[in-house]
């Protein structure tokens, strides 16, 4: 997925197997071209807006799911690939994201965030992040591992808090923080990301045997 110059030695054996070149030495630059990564974004509400709004800049292709029309639609949303008036969990029980999307949860409240990322982390996606404080992402881990509906090795491939530690408050500097972080995933930094990520991953209960 990176660029390389790569150099290729023409010697005369190869140049009289094949009959196309007359020997020397060449070097090419080779580009790896990618679609735009898939983007799915959950919640239309104000972080979601703007986060399909500078990932669409960035190169994302952006899908968004919510359940009311009042926010999800065309109007709000010109710059998205695809908008879904659904409940949630109800398309997300049929819908097929490939391992190569990122999946980011800004819903409106808990319950929509834990049906989410109940349905969301077992999943094999490049990136999955949960927005909320540290207090709120260990109260919905707590409660997904009471039930053991979701192992804890399953939330540990999650961001969460979502989004790179810049400080961020408005919503517009939450979004910028998340495709920040979407940006280092498909870049490479993964590593460096995940490091700062465990940083700040909260303590949760482990489930009783």
């Amino acid at each position: 997925r990176k660029a390389i110059t790569a150099k290729y030695d023409l010697n005369d054996d190869f140049a009289e197997e094949s009959g196309l070149v007359c020997g020397g030495q060449m070097e090419a630059f080779i580009e790896p071209l990618e679609a735009p990564p898939a983007l799915y974004i959950f919640g239309a509400g104000h972080v979601g807006y703007y986060v399909a709004r500078i990932a669409s800049d960035a190169g994302f292709e952006g899908h968004v799911v919510d359940d009311r029309a009042a926010f999800a639609n065309r109007e709000r949303f010109p710059f998205a690939a695809s908008i879904v008036v659904e409940d949630i969990p109800t398309w997300l029980a049929q819908a097929e994201l490939p391992s190569s999307a990122y999946a980011v949860i800004v819903t409106r409240g808990h319950r929509h965030d834990l049906d989410a990322l109940e349905a969301l982390a077992p999943r094999p996606l490049r990136y999955l992040g949960l927005i909320g404080s540290r207090a709120k992402v260990a109260r919905l881990y707590d409660q997904l591992l009471g039930t053991s509906r979701v192992q804890l090795e399953q939330l540990s491939h999650v961001h969460a808090p979502i989004g790179l530690d810049i400080g961020a408050v408005t919503p517009q500097e939450i979004a910028v923080s998340i495709v920040a972080e979407l940006v280092g995933i498909r870049r490479g930094k993964a590593s460096a990301i995940a490091d700062a990520s465990l940083r700040w991953m909260p303590k949760v209960k482990q489930p009783q045997a």
